[in-house]
């Protein structure tokens, strides 16, 4: 009796399944890769820039490159301007200037102040992708002057154990924690530290040029 092949209940002989091949696992292997970098490429393409390429004569940038970076500490939690805690981290996604200096706000505060409102200001379009943070380091109210000129949620006012601070953010020779504008970027990383008495068109300069280059944040 001739043999006879097996049939599914339709009648019809089962499909079989086919196995990947080992060439097309690794070519989506590949293409995840690839995908993987063209994600990266902002990011990479702005470090590059700051961390690589200088021009003969010396750095590319105004503010002084902090190598190796410091993530905001995970610790850092700060007091908002209602009255809630939450930590530093969670502004991630922005790219942060940071100034630091008690509720009194002297006029070397205020006019670091004023200096990064008009760095924001200046990168038009693109100004929404930076936000201004003021790190108090006591609870004592601000003055209404300085809440109106410097509104939310283009500056934020937030209270900080100025210890915590202090262990994250570096300071030049010869200067203190609230002598300086600090810049971190989207992922959470301290990048740049401006000198004291700053000149604003160069801080502007940097910040354009790692807005243009970068498209996180």
């Amino acid at each position: 009796m001739p043999s006879q092949r097996p049939t599914t209940a339709a009648g019809k002989p089962p499909t079989r399944q086919r196995t990947p091949s080992k060439g097309s696992w690794t070519n989506g292997r590949w293409m995840l890769v690839l995908l993987a970098l063209v994600c990266a490429a902002p990011v990479i393409a702005s470090y590059l820039m700051y961390y690589v390429f200088k021009p003969a004569g010396g750095t590319s940038s105004y503010g002084a490159l902090i190598d190796p970076q410091r993530p905001i500490p995970s610790q850092l939690v700060v007091t908002d301007e209602k009255g809630q805690t939450l930590p530093l981290k969670s502004l991630e996604g922005k790219w942060l200037m940071i100034t630091v200096n008690g509720s009194d706000c002297d006029e070397q505060c205020v006019t670091r102040l004023y200096y990064m409102r008009q760095v924001r200001v200046l990168q038009s379009a693109e100004r929404d992708r930076v936000v201004n943070v003021w790190l108090r380091t006591d609870d004592k109210p601000v003055s209404d002057v300085i809440e109106t000129a410097y509104p939310q949620p283009d500056t934020r006012m937030l209270i900080a154990d100025p210890r915590a601070v202090a262990d994250w953010l570096p300071v030049a020779d010869g200067t203190k924690l609230t002598d300086h504008i600090f810049l971190v970027d989207p992922n959470g990383n301290l990048m740049m530290r401006f000198p004291k008495n700053p000149d604003p068109k160069k801080i502007n300069a940097d910040l354009a040029k790692l807005l243009k280059w970068s498209r996180i944040g």
